[in-house]
């Protein structure tokens, strides 16, 4: 996650015209899953707040030991690259690096079948 970078998505993706809802899966496996999920929950309930954050859910993986896995439904592709590459996520990526065993993963979805029951 490099916020502030210009974040690029593979060409085809699709724009706020063709897309129903832009779904964002970010994987973190913690070094302090304590400190990682509390860090997470703030950020899932500032997040929610956010112009074009449809919702979003924090999980801890069953299969993986101290992973968490936030899950976000966004309006657009453009919504979630606004709130990503803003300098309030910047600010909680720069929080992060203390807490993580790894950079994490991140990766933006065009739905097929998922609907927003907002």
């Amino acid at each position: 996650m490099t916020p502030g970078s210009g974040t690029v998505y593979p060409e085809g993706v699709g724009t706020p015209a063709d897309v129903e809802i832009t779904l964002v899966t970010m994987v973190f496996d913690a070094s302090d899953a304590a400190r990682l999920a509390a860090l997470l929950s703030q950020y899932v309930v500032t997040t929610r707040k956010v112009a074009g954050c449809r919702n979003v859910d924090l999980c801890a993986s069953l299969g993986t030991a101290d992973r968490f896995v936030v899950i976000e439904k966004w309006e657009s592709p453009s919504a979630h690259i606004a709130h990503f590459d803003s300098s309030a996520n910047e600010a909680f990526a720069a929080s992060l690096g203390p807490v993580l065993r790894a950079a994490p993963q991140v990766d933006m979805l065009e739905s097929i079948s998922a609907h927003d029951l907002a």
